[in-house]
């Protein structure tokens, strides 16, 4: 643990809140600008979730202002501390890498906040930097020690074979990945994620997070993406370039989203969208490892037509009798029968989880498209669901989701 903060960075730290409340998302996109000069440190990251409209800008200026604002609570900081730490971790960023992140974010006060940005200012924000950047190096060796210690367990970058590629639907592939060596997979948590880095033949490195779609088994990794017509094209270089034989990079599994190893309550696992990915993971798990779970698996999409993995997630019900399914269309097609290809038509709301599902008592996980996951979220606050007990992952740079 680093040396307390002094009393005086804290009180000038906490002085800065209303500067980093009007002026957080310039600091951080001039502090990515100055980062990105430096062609290594680049190489680092994953740009889709840089520069206008790509988010990160924002999370971070979040972020930062967050910790300004709890400077002198920092236990409210734990989950922040433990998405960036496995963060760190998928992206293998290290310890020499943060004195280049504390450089550029400096620099950006002063060039953001002009005469504002006193020495002491400076001083203050270095010191708390470096005690913010003292916790997550510990926290991620903690991290890279039990990955390395774990049977299959890797550091760094991984090549693994592409095994089988499967057609879910007119929109999601899935990759079925085996390491190259030969030897075991990490055991990852239901949940986690696994981060890419891709070569398409333009020349572009891309660093990309796909959730793992499989359940942990020690054997392989399966990865299910939805191509997206936009964006930095690493979805359509795996659906469109990449196909079986074909070698894929990755770190080790990572992420703070995941099924407990012990879960002791009803799961309610609640997606939209290619956002199923983690809650597939979750089923197989719990057919696998906790049958008397009980277990409710709603998903929401617009038709058969999108609908991924229906017959997977519908065996692993018939395999394991605490699985019940309910699958949402909002606009079902021709050929997509009430009953037989989905249970409900619309959209999936609080009030029918409230009616269906053991809202009262249950854990439940959400992962999707962030419309979706901002709606439930505050509406299961809403409904009396204890935050606590409420568990999202998304695509894309972590923020909060429920208003402070």
């Amino acid at each position: 643990m680093p040396q307390p903060l002094s009393p005086s960075t804290i009180a000038i730290v906490k002085a800065t809140v209303p500067a980093l409340a009007a002026h957080g998302t310039a600091i951080t996109t001039a502090m990515y600008a100055r980062l990105f000069e430096d062609d290594h440190i680049r190489a680092l990251f994953n740009h889709a979730n840089q520069g206008e409209g790509g988010g990160q800008v924002h999370a971070l200026a979040a972020s930062i202002l967050a910790y300004a604002q709890n400077i002198e609570t920092l236990g409210a900081l734990g989950p922040m501390v433990e998405r960036i730490a496995y963060k760190h971790v998928g992206y293998h960023i290290l310890p020499e890498h943060y004195p280049f992140v504390a450089t550029a974010l400096l620099a950006a006060i002063r060039d953001i906040l002009g005469e504002a940005a006193t020495d002491e200012v400076i001083a203050a924000w270095g010191e708390a930097y470096w005690f913010l950047a003292e916790i997550l190096k510990a926290r991620e060796v903690v991290i890279r020690d039990e990955i390395r210690a774990a049977e299959g367990g890797w550091i760094g970058w991984r090549r693994f074979v592409v095994d089988e590629k499967i057609r879910e639907s007119s929109l999601i592939t899935s990759f079925v990945l085996r390491p190259e060596d030969g030897g075991p997979v990490l055991h990852h948590k239901a949940g986690q994620y696994l981060t890419f880095r891709l070569s398409p033949p333009d020349g572009s490195h891309l660093k990309r997070n796909y959730s793992i779609s499989s359940g942990p088994n020690g054997e392989y990794y399966r990865i299910s993406v939805k191509r997206e017509a936009g964006g930095q094209g690493g979805s359509r270089f795996l659906h469109d370039l990449v196909d079986v034989g074909d070698i894929l990079e990755t770190t080790p599994p990572a992420g703070d989203f995941y099924l407990p190893d012990t879960p002791t309550r009803p799961l309610v696992l609640l997606s939209g969208g290619v956002g199923l990915t983690p809650m597939v993971s979750i089923a197989e798990a719990v057919a696998r490892d906790h049958p008397d779970i009980e277990t409710h698996y709603i998903h929401g999409t617009q038709s058969s037509d999108t609908h991924a993995m229906d017959a997977h997630v519908r065996a692993l019900a018939a395999q394991c009798r605490s699985i019940h399914v309910a699958t949402f269309y909002a606009e079902p097609g021709e050929g997509d029968v009430l009953g037989e290809t989905h249970h409900e038509e619309g959209f999936i709301s609080v009030d029918w989880l409230a009616r269906h599902t053991p809202l009262d008592d249950a854990d439940v996980f959400l992962c999707g498209p962030r419309p979706f996951l901002r709606a439930f979220v505050g509406g299961l606050v809403g409904a009396g669901v204890p935050a606590a007990r409420i568990h999202y992952e998304f695509f894309g740079p972590a923020d909060e989701l429920i208003a402070a």
